[in-house]
């Protein structure tokens, strides 16, 4: 037997031994969520697209915040006028103008965005949607995956999601 699959079987019987004996809490760090405050900077906050906690009946968060990251959730159009009058970019600013609200809602500026990840119905809708999604990044973009797929929730065109800093409390 060599000496990494020695300390492999060490730890993993030590580790058992611990589990059994119920001491893995007292060993390991642990902060589980009711154990931290709002004002704890680590806490996850999930908030609804008002800035409100949600509830335990919200399946899907707009909006997470934790470690001074803000995630949110794939935004779609979900436009309720007639599918003749559907553009690309009217559906991006739609989209957009979601995000930008969101990421405000968890303490970011669209300047802080740092990642994003697009969606499209079409790939040939690329360079209208970048000519849109450019108009919100005046002093740069953020990085961006784009990808098409074969359908969106709500027959939406487009859909985005992102990543941003927390720059106000």
């Amino acid at each position: 037997m060599n000496l990494t699959s020695t300390r492999r079987t060490f730890a993993l019987r030590f580790g058992s031994l611990l589990s059994a004996l119920g001491l893995t809490a007292a060993v390991l760090p642990t902060r589980g969520l009711a154990q931290s405050s709002p004002q704890d900077a680590n806490a996850i906050r999930k908030l609804n697209g008002e800035g409100k906690p949600g509830s335990e009946k919200d399946v899907i968060m707009p909006v997470i915040v934790h470690n001074g990251l803000i995630y949110v959730s794939g935004q779609g159009a979900h436009d309720s006028r007639d599918q003749k009058e559907w553009t690309i970019e009217s559906h991006t600013t739609m989209v957009m103008d979601k995000i930008k609200k969101l990421v405000e809602v968890g303490g970011g500026t669209v300047d802080s965005i740092l990642q994003t990840s697009v969606f499209l119905v079409k790939i040939e809708h690329w360079d209208a949607m970048t000519k849109v999604f450019a108009t919100y990044f005046p002093h740069g973009g953020p990085s961006r995956t784009t990808v098409a797929v074969a359908a969106l929730p709500g027959d939406s065109l487009v859909e985005i999601n992102c990543i941003a800093a927390v720059t106000r409390k």
